[in-house]
């Protein structure tokens, strides 16, 4: 199996024994966009995904106007659909908020962390091709919590509920890494590049961390991707020039 089929292989099982959990309040909806957007996903995943990565930068979950939207991490509309130039079929999920809709590529808001991330590697590579040469970018968790119209993070979780999601997630990641044999792994945030450090502790490769590109985040509202490629070129995953 190669590496594109295996990372789809474990989408499926890790969408399996997500979608078998219960979530109960203050969690008033569930979203897996491994469900209803597989046609994206599984176009980012065959598009790009393929070969060896030699770094795998890593997110938290989906955001509300990003993969819970178009099924890529940190899946910006316009971002996913002119730079990555993929666009296929969103389905309904089977229960949504009216707080938050899912409209597919005509969803009409743009999630900032996305716009800023995919932004940043398209003006430092170019085409989305250069990029994708020898990186990758992946999600820790494939689940969005809504609280009506406020996010759960996972790491906000029960212990109860959390405990049984991150072992679906770490597993995952596993399987992510031996499909795509990165040098390095770079959490996207702190709560990221600590699953990264607990779930993969042991393996010959290394954990990086950058700045997570959250408007809530006041360094990343100062200038996030001069700060990640800073981030990047001092821990030696990019070169400076």
């Amino acid at each position: 199996m190669d590496s594109i089929e295996q990372q789809l292989a474990a989408a499926v099982r890790l969408r399996e024994r997500v979608d078998a959990m219960r979530f109960p309040p203050p969690v008033t909806q569930v979203y897996d966009p491994l469900d209803y957007a597989w046609a994206p996903f599984s176009a980012y995943v065959r598009r790009y995904g393929g070969g060896r990565k030699r770094v795998l930068f890593l997110g938290m979950n989906p955001g509300p106007w990003g993969m819970t939207q178009t099924g890529v991490p940190f899946g910006e509309v316009g971002m996913v659909r002119d730079w990555l130039g993929i666009e296929a079929a969103v389905l309904r999920p089977a229960e949504v908020s009216p707080l938050r809709p899912v409209d597919g590529f005509a969803c009409p808001r743009s999630e900032v962390s996305g716009r800023r991330l995919w932004g940043g590697f398209a003006s430092r590579f170019g085409r989305a091709e250069n990029f994708f040469a020898d990186h990758f970018v992946v999600n820790y968790c494939p689940l969005l919590f809504s609280v009506g119209a406020r996010n759960l993070t996972p790491d906000k979780l029960a212990s109860a509920e959390r405990g049984p999601l991150f072992q679906a997630c770490d597993i995952h990641l596993c399987a992510v890494v031996d499909a795509t044999g990165p040098d390095w792994v770079v959490g996207v945030g702190r709560f990221a590049a600590g699953r990264a450090r607990q779930a993969l502790a042991g393996r010959a490769l290394r954990i990086g961390e950058i700045l997570h590109p959250s408007p809530a985040s006041p360094a990343a509202n100062r200038g996030w991707f001069a700060a990640a490629e800073r981030q990047l070129v001092g821990q030696g995953i990019w070169t400076g020039d």
